[in-house]
């Protein structure tokens, strides 16, 4: 994803508790958002399995 969409990303889920649904693109994994690290670019998202994992912004993609 863009930076411009990742910093909206973690707008909605810092700021708004939105949990945004995103997919790993190199994966294929999907996972609800619960957090970022803004220094660090990350995304920690919270998989379909429970499983929590963080990924970086140009591995993933917001699902629609």
């Amino acid at each position: 994803m863009k930076e411009s969409q990742y910093v909206d990303v973690c707008e909605r889920t810092e700021r708004k508790d939105e949990r945004i649904r995103l997919r790993n693109t190199r994966t294929g994994a999907v996972g609800l958002t619960f957090g970022c690290t803004l220094d660090g670019e990350t995304v920690q998202v919270e998989l379909e399995s429970g499983e929590l994992d963080s990924w970086s912004p140009n591995e993933c993609e917001e699902v629609k």
